[in-house]
């Protein structure tokens, strides 16, 4: 039993890592969308977490909590920085430009010595382990379970609502949103420093559109009406190459295909408590009859 779990978790560790990082990932967008920001700046705050860290541990004698407080905090203050500006957007306008920092970030650690340029980050110390990942990502799911049913919570939802409204009713529209993309950040910061130190190597093409639309996906795909939606989204989406893996070279048509069907025939994501509630009165009321 002990030789079988050993070599399990040799070949599959990295899966199981990659689904807790993914997690936080998708959670941090959650963040966002719940405001009703459509951001795609989270795959740089992910890059902007994960160089941070990667190098406070590669050039400094600092710990490795130290070095992911850093990973958070990093992010959480350009986040306000550029939000300032960038949050009078909304809709297609503030993905665009979201979609464009994150372009910059790609471009400045593309051509920064200190991150290694083109090459990226090689040789970071493998410090992440199963218990660090578990362990943040339940402390980020309690917390945004608290915030959600918190006031921060219902401000959140009357933005998303109409923010028109929200604003009449006294609610700091403004700041509320800010608010929200810097826990996003942070929470994407995070997670790339956690990334880094499991990956061993690094690089600006980690963090491109690919890998913010990624984030997205994961998110959406799960379901955003909760908490749970994005988690499931970024496991079975993580998984998804690993099962498909013996469809060889029809394994990404076949990805592509069941997100499409998910899109088409589950709009509101694989987890959406209304349906699976339904589902279950109608197949009570099926028993009864």
């Amino acid at each position: 039993m002990l030789d079988w779990w050993d070599g399990f978790w040799a070949t599959y560790n990295t899966v199981v890592y990659s689904i807790g990082v993914n997690a936080m990932l998708a959670l941090s967008i959650y963040v966002t969308l719940a405001c009703g920001l459509l951001s795609l700046a989270n795959a740089a705050f992910m890059g902007i977490g994960a160089y941070t860290a990667a190098l406070i541990s590669m050039q400094t004698g600092l710990s490795f909590p130290v070095a992911l407080a850093a990973a958070g905090a990093l992010p959480a203050l350009i986040a306000l920085v550029i939000g300032i500006p960038t949050l009078r957007l909304s809709g297609v306008y503030l993905a665009m430009a979201t979609l464009g920092f994150g372009e910059v970030v790609r471009i400045i650690l593309l051509n920064l010595d200190i991150t290694g340029g083109p090459m990226g980050l090689n040789g970071i110390p493998l410090k992440t382990e199963f218990w660090h990942i578990v362990l943040i990502l339940a402390a980020i799911l309690y917390l945004l379970g608290r915030m959600r049913r918190s006031r921060i919570g219902r401000a959140f939802e009357a933005i998303k609502a109409d923010e028109v409204a929200a604003q009449l009713m006294g609610i700091n529209v403004a700041g509320y949103k800010l608010f929200a993309f810097a826990l996003g950040g942070a929470i994407a910061g995070v997670a790339g420093g956690l990334n880094a130190h499991y990956t061993f190597t690094i690089g600006p093409g980690n963090y491109a559109f690919e890998n913010a639309v990624d984030i997205l996906t994961m998110a959406v795909f799960g379901g955003i009406s909760n908490l749970i939606g994005p988690t499931a989204g970024a496991t079975i989406l993580t998984l998804l190459p690993e099962i498909l893996r013996p469809f060889k070279d029809f394994r990404l048509a076949i990805n592509g295909l069941i997100l499409i069907l998910v899109v088409l025939y589950l709009p509101n994501g694989v987890w959406d408590p209304r349906r699976i509630h339904a589902f279950w009165q109608r197949r009570k009321a099926r028993k009864v009859s």
